[in-house]
């Protein structure tokens, strides 16, 4: 699960703003965004990196929110 349409909406920036700041396509993002596919390590601190320049104040963990632990069954 991600953020980053919550964070860019908070942050009053336009879909077609942070793509022209990455320069990817809007599929690119709009999949990203909707969860079809899963961003790497890369893809996701450029994101941050875009969101931020566009006025957003947001960290990786704010936009990429990490996992709950496993907690691992009892034996």
């Amino acid at each position: 699960m991600n953020r980053i349409s919550e964070i860019r909406r908070a942050a009053g920036i336009s879909q077609l703003a942070l793509v022209d700041q990455l320069r990817w396509s809007q599929g690119r993002l709009s999949n990203y965004e909707a969860g079809r596919r899963v961003p790497g390590l890369a893809e996701c601190r450029a994101i941050v990196r875009g969101l931020n320049e566009l006025g957003a104040c947001c960290t990786l963990d704010d936009v990429f929110p990490p996992e709950p632990a496993q907690i691992p069954a009892a034996a």
